[in-house]
């Protein structure tokens, strides 16, 4: 029996962050820091912390950013991570910090712009985030 899931496919991506990490908020949403809270779509072992990587979604909580965006909890799309992750052709590909865009529930963003690079995976599964970036690394 096939389970039907709103959560796109991906690929294996090395993992770089977390449930707990603070990640930095690139579009101009109003957020400005964020924690990871919840990885949808994540089933794993009894009390194991969920990874997230490039391009997935998260719902995360905003921690820093103007009064009305503040302490809202709303879904993200990872679009960076400091840990290296290696594509199919060979190349590895780290970026310096580790960020995250608004979106809403079906992943098209919040936010008109998305500031520094995004890298090449989140708008292939996002297609609509690619409309939005303005450097695809």
């Amino acid at each position: 029996m096939v389970k039907a899931t709103a959560i796109k496919s991906r690929k294996k991506i090395t993992t770089g962050l977390q449930v707990g990490s603070y990640v930095k908020v690139t579009d101009n949403s109003g957020a400005k820091v964020a924690q990871i809270i919840g990885v949808p779509g994540y089933h794993g072992r009894l009390r194991r912390i969920p990874p997230a990587g490039v391009s997935d979604m998260v719902v995360v909580t905003v921690k820093k950013g103007t009064p009305e965006m503040r302490h809202q909890v709303v879904r993200a799309i990872v679009v960076r991570q400091k840990k290296p992750f290696r594509r199919p052709d060979g190349t590895w590909v780290a970026f310096e910090d580790n960020a995250v865009i608004i979106v809403n529930e079906d992943g098209s963003p919040k936010a008109s712009e998305v500031r520094g690079p995004v890298a090449r995976e989140v708008v292939e599964r996002w297609p609509r985030v690619g409309n939005v970036v303005s450097i695809v690394v």
